[in-house]
């Protein structure tokens, strides 16, 4: 892909990020999610067109499409997953282990930070989504369970929600994080946080405390494609 389409279809590569900075997409999904047929080559092409220097790879209750990519691409990956719980979708971040789906969302929570993980909701106020049902919500906040919310989702096409995301986590104090949702190679770098780069998940929460979000929303219809995806496995 030449750079002069790739800067056409993603304004933000003009503009140069300050030294030391990343792009980073914190919710995107492959071919191991199973609504999703992005398959690794795929992948590797749109987060070069993207521009994108950090993708959380977070399939839905799967990470083991992020174990295999995280030495296959271009870019950092950070192993995450979309976890479903009875009143809606979590997403861990920086994770070893997989997380069960079908648990409550305290449960899912807890397991994802004794992991050392990062606890991020996805799509909080969406009724279009598998958002987590807002009292639920509210009590994983109040216990201190939550890391950051997703102020700016690609897929969420009023940004009244996403705004009511955003003042969410301002209202909590809680860290705001951007991700494309993209579950087909176009959108990857649809929406995004430009960060100081960072080590780890602590570094990562210290970084994004300092992060400013980067979206659109991205709602071209998906380009069909004749093929067979290989058949992937959660675990």
């Amino acid at each position: 892909m030449s750079t002069d389409t790739a800067v056409e279809r993603h304004p933000h590569l003009a503009q140069k990020l300050p030294e030391g900075w990343v792009r980073v997409d914190m919710h995107s999904h492959t071919m191991w999610s199973g609504d999703s047929t992005t398959t690794p080559e795929e992948m590797h092409a749109a987060v070069v067109d993207a521009g994108i220097d950090v993708l959380c790879i977070t399939d839905h209750n799967a990470i083991k499409g992020a174990q295999e990519l995280s030495d296959q691409l271009p870019c950092r990956v950070i192993i995450g997953e979309e976890l479903r719980t009875g009143p809606g979708e979590i997403i861990g971040l920086f994770l070893s282990e997989r997380v069960p789906f079908g648990i409550g969302p305290d449960e899912a929570a807890r397991a994802i930070r004794d992991q050392g993980g990062i606890v991020y909701v996805p799509h909080p106020f969406d009724p279009m989504r598998n958002n987590l049902r807002e009292s639920e919500l509210r009590q994983i906040v109040d216990e201190g369970l939550v890391h950051a919310i997703e102020a700016y989702n690609s897929k969420t096409s009023l940004q009244s929600l996403n705004q009511q995301a955003a003042d969410f986590a301002v209202e909590y104090g809680l860290l705001a994080g951007a991700g494309s949702d993209a579950h087909v190679p176009e959108a990857i770098g649809a929406a995004y946080v430009e960060m100081p780069d960072f080590d780890g998940p602590t570094e990562f929460l210290d970084s994004l405390a300092q992060g400013r979000i980067v979206g659109h929303h991205f709602d071209r219809a998906r380009v069909w494609r004749p093929r067979i995806v290989p058949s992937t496995r959660a675990e």
